[in-house]
């Protein structure tokens, strides 16, 4: 998927976290300063048939947008979501939800970011079911 050494570790880091391999999040795509992953529908995620819970909605935005962000951290700098605010716009029911993360300012200690995540049906067609705005803290190496 993506080339850089960093990008590659950043992919690496996500997807061992035990809550990225509960969603099934994969990666689509990897760019500095953004992201775009997908999770497919799963029933332990539903709160009615084919039909995804706010929260998984939620992680699906969160891992995008924070993991936007870590795109353009130096080596060895990690980050963890500050705070975020999840708007909710239309079900989440589909085949899988597909979210993109973006940078909307980088900082050395706190970056913003947001993410879109959209409904995706088995024809393949989107529908924005969530936005979401927050922040990440970066945190350097320890010495």
């Amino acid at each position: 998927m993506s080339t850089s050494p960093d990008l590659n570790r950043l992919e690496q880091a996500v997807l061992a976290m035990p809550m990225a391999r509960t969603l099934g999040l994969v990666f689509r795509r990897i760019t500095p300063g953004a992201v775009e992953l997908e999770i497919p529908v799963q029933d332990a995620l539903c709160f009615r048939p084919g039909q995804l819970q706010a929260t998984a909605v939620f992680a699906a935005a969160d891992f995008a947008a924070v993991a936007a962000a870590g795109t353009l951290l130096a080596p060895g700098w990690i980050n963890a979501t500050a705070d975020a605010t999840l708007k909710l716009v239309a079900p989440a029911q589909g085949v899988l939800l597909r979210a993109r993360g973006r940078v909307i300012s980088a900082g050395r200690l706190l970056t913003v970011c947001a993410a879109d995540v959209f409904a995706v049906n088995a024809a393949g067609e989107e529908t924005l079911c969530a936005t979401l705005l927050g922040s990440a803290r970066n945190l350097q190496p320890a010495a």
